[in-house]
């Protein structure tokens, strides 16, 4: 797409165009929308929001006069129709996720319908939870020397199964910086298998409600991840995130430590086409 079409895709303020956008509100914070999110919002004629999952101070950038329907009580079969008829009556309307769109979202079939109907729809990506859990622990989840992927899965659950080939336990093998969402209901299955590969002391944070008026995150050691979310009775929006990155950032005041997972980034003696070694190092 020449970068005149992506002006035109999505006009100023005024004068948005009828069309489905599907917007990624992030994790709860309305601070964390995006720019573009948050034009949109300002714009739209008819914001769908998941109502369970997206805090009601995200519309506060709607304009007055906007029609705002919740959709926590709603199928498919119920939104779509609503979403198709306001774009074919000329409006514009904002498909409200929370999140990030390409996670865990659902919009797949969304976008099939959608296409079938004729219906121009745009994907307007949004902060996940796992960045903004990452934010707020202080914490880089991808160490030099020590940890250098990051997995994002969940475990079957009623409405979504998880392939044989995603097990749980086959991804802890790489004691990777995993984030697991999804999957507080079925904690105490989640950490027999964590367990199976990373060592009982490696740190989780348990985070509830990310960027939501009564957040909590707590830090425990995986042993301890199942008691813990069972006691503070953190059964959804509950994001997991196990890895590596939090025992260093745990040691982290440690600089001879610190030498030792430094990146060669910005390092004196390492060079790039912008930046040559000095001739006297």
């Amino acid at each position: 797409m020449s970068e005149s079409q992506k002006s035109k895709s999505i006009p100023s303020v005024a004068g948005l165009k009828p069309a489905v956008y599907i917007v990624g509100a992030g994790p709860g914070d309305p601070d964390l929308l995006t720019v573009k999110a948050q034009k949109l919002l300002m714009a739209a004629d008819v914001i769908l929001f998941a109502n369970s999952l997206v805090p009601t101070q995200v519309l506060q950038f709607c304009r007055a006069d906007a029609e705002k329907i919740p959709t926590a009580n709603k199928t498919l079969e119920d939104i779509l129709p609503m979403m198709i008829s306001r774009v074919k009556a000329g409006k514009s309307v904002i498909r409200l996720h929370s999140g990030d769109p390409s996670l865990y979202s659902a919009i797949g079939e969304q976008m099939q319908a959608l296409a079938e109907a004729e219906i121009p729809f745009e994907i307007i990506p949004g902060i996940s939870a796992f960045q903004a859990a990452a934010a707020k622990l202080n914490v880089e989840l991808t160490v030099p020397g020590l940890v250098q992927t990051i997995i994002l899965t969940r475990v079957s659950g009623r409405a979504s199964s998880v392939p044989d080939t995603e097990e749980l336990a086959s991804l802890a093998a790489h004691q990777a910086s995993l984030c697991l969402y999804l999957s507080a209901r079925h904690v105490e299955d989640s950490q027999e298998k964590l367990l199976q590969h990373y060592p009982e002391d490696t740190p989780v944070a348990i985070c509830y409600r990310l960027g939501w008026p009564d957040e909590k995150i707590v830090v425990v050691p995986l042993a301890e991840m199942a008691t813990v979310t069972i006691a503070e009775n953190l059964i959804k929006t509950t994001l997991y995130v196990v890895s590596p990155a939090l025992k260093w950032l745990e040691n982290r005041q440690c600089s001879a430590q610190f030498s030792e997972v430094r990146s060669r980034l910005y390092h004196p003696e390492h060079s790039h086409i912008f930046r040559p070694v000095s001739s006297h190092q």
